[in-house]
């Protein structure tokens, strides 16, 4: 299920925190920056994989949330086979892929 939440206050606070198996979240929305989101919902004991996306082509911010616990970060734009392949490698069902 996708859900659109524009700040991530409102997501900390929601039931969906311990229903959620992989969030994609923009680096520059407004409100809590999505790296603080991330380190709050370490703190929090909640290890949700996420995939961060940016319009800015930034090697060392991406490495650098990669050295943070990101599974992913793309740079925008992206096609649909870069968002299937990091949700393949953020939440692996039973061996299989989203693909098929």
């Amino acid at each position: 299920m996708l859900i659109g939440l524009l700040v991530s206050e409102e997501f900390l606070d929601s039931a969906w925190v311990g229903e959620t198996r992989c969030l994609i979240l923009d680096i520059a929305l407004p409100g809590m920056s999505e790296p603080d989101l991330q380190r709050e919902l370490e703190r929090r004991s909640h290890r949700i994989p996420v995939i961060f996306i940016t319009a800015v082509q930034d090697e060392t911010a991406r490495q650098r949330l990669h050295s943070q616990g990101a599974e992913e970060c793309l740079f925008k734009p992206f096609g649909e086979a870069d968002v299937i392949k990091a949700l393949d490698d953020a939440i692996p069902v039973n061996n299989t892929t989203l693909e098929g």
